[in-house]
């Protein structure tokens, strides 16, 4: 069979633990034996990123900056524990949000539909849409401990200081930055998107105790949407809607679903674990990093998957389902193909998400479906799971 061929490289990061595993059974199962694959590599696993001093991270987004489309697999965002486990200089910061930042890009993270897998919200019959922020806040946070106490000061350009709290024993303190040009690319790549996918957008924050922080992300997205988008959004019969994250909260969980969720960078990286699993499993997530200036990177949305990989060592049997790290391949083939006007490599991917669906709705999963399947299913490993898959391609 003659393998369809590819003009340009995807950028590959590659990953740790289980996703580690995993990314290499699908390119070897699923992707090498129908594509002659291209790519410019990356090892972001953190041994690498250790001996790089994570300088690998920032040449992957450049990378991805120069070629366009990128595929990540998860990583882990070191903490103590973790630090100790990998033999650590120092814990490295989360490789997505260095990425995220070097290419001020929104995330959108949207659950894989699967017909017979039961939704653990009834009323949500549509997917949720969550647009992450994907700069600053806590991601690009500096933070400290004060181990005996001491006034913290926030110092500005134009010589005014602000007192963060004088503390009388010890503690912590965290500062976080955003900038108007991140937040107003945030909302226009939030809005063009909302407009393209003909969805409500919804956007949320806690302005009324974050008076400047979080009141700038308000205004900057009211101003946008004044300016640029009210006649097309009218136009297109879709509306702009803001609240308070608690109110939005709550009117998510009563909707049918079908909007577009707009959450600064860690609310939406909380949200979307929740979307995730009410519509089937957090693997059933996808994830697309968009720059202002169109390049693209898709990932899954979860984890390493620890506990998985750690049974794998040990020789044990795993059940670790691929979906979400498949459907990145497959974006990212997909895009590369729109690209670089290859049709062939354009109808792969989606002859690859298709075959992926139909294994499960056949009733041949991973073990994490099973419990929300609406009929017998047969549960398989992981191996079995990507053999069946490549059988329907």
């Amino acid at each position: 069979m003659t393998k369809i061929a590819m003009k340009t490289p995807l950028v590959e990061l590659d990953g740790d633990e289980m996703t580690r595993i995993l990314w290499k059974k699908i390119k070897d199962v699923l992707i090498c034996p129908y594509v002659d694959l291209k790519t410019e590599y990356y090892d972001l696993g953190l041994p690498n990123r250790e001996a790089t001093k994570d300088a690998v991270t920032a040449a992957a987004a450049d990378a991805i900056k120069k070629y366009g489309v990128g595929v990540k697999c998860a990583t882990i965002t070191p903490n103590a524990q973790r630090m100790t486990e990998y033999n650590l200089s120092t814990m490295w910061k989360s490789p997505n949000g260095t990425i995220r930042s070097r290419l001020d890009g929104t995330v959108f993270r949207a659950p894989i539909l699967v017909k017979g897998l039961k939704v653990l919200m009834p009323t949500w019959t549509k997917p949720i849409v969550i647009a992450r922020h994907a700069y600053g806040d806590v991601y690009g946070g500096v933070e400290g401990y004060v181990p005996e106490g001491g006034k913290v000061e926030l110092s500005f350009p134009d010589g005014t200081k602000k007192t963060v709290f004088e503390f009388q024993s010890a503690g912590i303190v965290q500062a976080t930055h955003n900038t108007d040009k991140s937040i107003t690319g945030f909302a226009r790549s939030c809005m063009n998107y909302a407009l393209d996918q003909k969805k409500d957008l919804w956007f949320s924050a806690k302005d009324t105790i974050s008076k400047t922080y979080d009141h700038r992300f308000k205004d900057i997205f009211a101003e946008v949407y004044e300016k640029e988008y009210k006649e097309k959004f009218e136009k297109a019969g879709i509306t702009y809607f803001y609240s308070l994250i608690d109110d939005i909260v709550s009117r998510v969980m009563k909707s049918n679903g079908g909007m577009i969720w707009a959450c600064k960078n860690y609310d939406g990286d909380v949200m979307s674990d929740m979307v995730a699993t009410v519509f089937g499993s957090l693997a059933m997530m996808t994830s697309v990093l968009v720059s202002p200036d169109g390049k693209y990177e898709y990932e899954a949305a979860h984890g390493t998957v620890t506990r998985h990989y750690y049974k794998y060592l040990n020789g044990e049997e795993t059940s670790t389902n691929p979906v979400a790290t498949i459907f990145a391949w497959s974006g990212a083939l997909r895009k590369r193909g729109q690209t670089d006007d290859l049709p062939d490599l354009v109808d792969f991917a989606d002859r690859l998400e298709k075959a992926c669906l139909t294994t499960i709705e056949e009733g041949v999963m991973t073990k994490d479906l099973c419990v929300n399947f609406e009929r017998e299913v047969r549960s398989v490993n992981t191996d079995t799971f990507l053999a069946e898959i490549a059988k329907r391609i």
